[in-house]
């Protein structure tokens, strides 16, 4: 049974206060009456969260968590006392522990930081740390350009944002290739534009130049069926119409077009029209 983790465990018996669900390796776990809803019968299969309960003992729950061990994430400290920061991990029943040794600066009730979910080897607890760090892996990265990634936007700087790839390395989006608006704790769908030779990703949440290209000329054609087969919107527009348009730089835009005109698509002038 993984503890901070789902398991798929079967019914296995009723009690007054719950369900015992049990694992292959015969071990139980209470499922409280409250996550209960009374449709369930013996042998049923259920997908639930394991985690350890005020006297570090597994218990079940149908609830997800913001995050599980093992994973990044944004959240919001409830509370701050004599032993470090209690976090809302989205369970009514349990909070999560970032003690004043996982802390990088002393946490605030009320803010927020992303931290990392583990399982503590010595307590048995499920925790979370701020010292983001050592929990990233300081190996070479082996990724290839244009690879689609998992990206947490982590940390604004002046030049961008620090980012956090696949959940294994320290990345970079740089302000001037961000097209939308993104903020701290969201995960984003971005690409790999390169590795440096120290080790250090370079990151897009824009397609590459070719597949945005191709992606763009589409949207530019369902705009231009939306809205009657022709629009203003040209290459001489300015560039901020054009980003509020179709999230995108003018010289994507401009790709675009000419890739449309090329393909006998539309006609390109003052008002753009399809063909």
């Amino acid at each position: 049974m993984k503890i901070g983790e789902y398991n798929t465990l079967r019914v296995n018996r009723f009690v007054d206060f719950g369900a015992y669900l049990i694992d292959n390796d015969a071990n139980e776990v209470l499922l409280p009456l409250r996550y209960l809803t009374g449709d369930e019968e013996l042998d049923d299969m259920m997908e639930v969260f394991v985690y350890n309960d005020s006297e570090n003992r597994p218990v079940a729950t149908t609830e997800r968590p913001h995050a599980t061990v093992g994973q990044f994430c944004l959240m919001r400290v409830k509370a701050v006392n004599a032993i470090g920061a209690f976090m809302d991990w989205g369970l009514v029943a349990k909070d999560l522990l970032v003690p004043f040794r996982e802390q990088r600066v002393r946490m605030q009730a009320g803010r927020s930081y992303i931290v990392y979910v583990y399982l503590d080897k010595n307590s048995g607890r499920i925790v979370a740390s701020a010292k983001l760090d050592k929990f990233l892996d300081k190996t070479f990265p082996q990724f290839y350009h244009r690879q689609r990634v998992d990206v947490l936007i982590a940390q604004q700087l002046e030049i961008g944002y620090r980012v956090i790839v696949n959940s294994q390395f320290w990345g970079m989006i740089y302000n001037n290739e961000l097209y939308q608006q993104v903020n701290i704790g969201e995960h984003h769908m971005g690409f790999i534009k390169q590795v440096r030779d120290d080790g250090k990703i370079d990151v897009t949440l824009t397609k590459i130049e070719k597949m945005r290209v191709d992606d763009l000329a589409g949207s530019i054609l369902d705009y231009l069926e939306r809205h009657g087969g022709s629009m203003t919107l040209n290459d001489k527009s300015s560039p901020d119409v054009i980003t509020r348009t179709f999230n995108c730089s003018k010289k994507d835009f401009k790709k675009a077009l000419g890739l449309l005109y090329k393909q006998h698509r539309v006609v390109l002038g003052d008002v753009v029209k399809l063909l």
